[in-house]
């Protein structure tokens, strides 16, 4: 019998500097308790200082159900009017 593969929807989140921890951690645990995986993309040393400080917050909020989060980090580019960009993606999956 063939195992029928379960298609995840995927919700992106596009950090800066400036974007509160305690907030993008609740967006992401909301997020993830919808079944959805989220991308955290972030250009720069803060945004993936936010982004890497949001991860803990939201498991926290997340552990009451059950659930654990685990991450992917990948570089991504992006093309823009100053040239190529190159950023950090983290991929946020629950399980």
């Amino acid at each position: 019998m063939q195992k029928q593969s379960e298609v995840v929807s995927e919700k992106e989140f596009r950090v800066k500097g400036a974007t509160p921890p305690p907030e993008l951690g609740s967006a992401i645990a909301h997020a993830i308790k919808a079944g959805h995986q989220v991308v955290l993309k972030a250009v720069g040393a803060s945004a993936i200082n936010q982004s890497v400080k949001a991860i803990p917050i939201a498991q926290s909020f997340v552990s009451s159900f059950g659930t654990n989060l685990t991450e992917e980090i990948t570089f991504f580019r992006s093309k823009s009017p100053e040239g190529e960009i190159l950023g950090i993606a983290i991929r946020v999956m629950g399980s």
